[in-house]
């Protein structure tokens, strides 16, 4: 027996999110069929994280037990000739029995990007959030500050929360204008059900000039979710990277 270790790369447009359910189609649950087909295994396949429906990832982590003959470090090669075009495997090796790819994470780096014009976005539209309002960045990195650290973030999570503290530590968040484009990074050590999201939903509002910078801190003390701003569109984030 093996513990193996895969770096996946996904778009999660036509997927219900990485972990499977009844009645919809999950990443989880097509890597498993096809690692199934190519080992002759019942796979149970674990993964860093839950990432929602519409959410991609870059650099996804997930891992899986196995007596394949095949070599750990060639398995990607061979997974990615039965996967669809939209699931790629980056890389795959062979990792200690006691790898788990979601307790032995230390950190994760997200991305979220808003493509900042009037109009609609057409060939990006899976993978950013139009919005056209004005928004001052400087405000925003601004506001940024009062989240960093270690905090209570009732405020900043969606009802479905099973976490069992809503105590995390967020260590840098960047926010980077390309052209048309803002692009958030929020790196921490976890993350709360819709987390990151919510927080690029309130530094838009600081953005917009509806709250003040230092508001973040009411926000945050308040643990009150109505305080902060809304749950942005699935479809602008992305997991960038994992820590381990």
């Amino acid at each position: 027996m093996k513990n193996v270790k895969l770096i996946l790369e996904y778009d999660g447009t036509n997927y219900s999110g990485w972990q499977k359910q009844k009645n919809a189609i999950a990443i989880q649950q097509i890597l498993e069929e096809k690692i199934e087909k190519i080992t002759g295994e019942k796979i149970d396949l674990i993964g860093c994280s839950r990432t929602d429906s519409g959410v991609h990832a870059r650099e996804y982590v997930c891992n899986f037990f196995t007596n394949t003959v095949i070599p750990s470090n060639r398995f990607f090669l061979v997974l990615n000739q039965k996967l669809p075009e939209d699931i790629v495997a980056l890389n795959s090796e062979e990792v200690p029995l006691e790898f788990h790819s979601r307790f032995n994470s230390k950190g994760k780096i997200y991305s979220y990007t808003i493509l900042n014009t009037m109009h609609r976005a057409v060939i990006n539209r899976n993978y950013v959030y139009q919005y056209g309002y004005k928004i001052n960045c400087e405000l925003m990195r601004e506001g940024a500050q009062y989240i960093l650290g270690t905090h209570d973030f009732s405020s900043f999570k969606s009802k479905g929360s099973n976490a069992k503290t809503n105590i995390r530590t967020i260590n840098e968040i960047k926010i980077v204008e390309d052209n048309n484009k803002i692009i958030f990074y929020v790196a921490g050590n976890g993350f709360l059900y819709n987390m990151v999201r919510i927080i690029v939903g309130t530094l838009l509002k600081v953005g917009e000039g509806k709250i003040e910078p230092s508001n973040i801190k009411d926000i945050l003390e308040s643990k009150d979710r109505t305080k902060a701003g809304r749950v942005v569109p699935a479809r602008g984030l992305c997991l960038e990277k994992v820590i381990y």
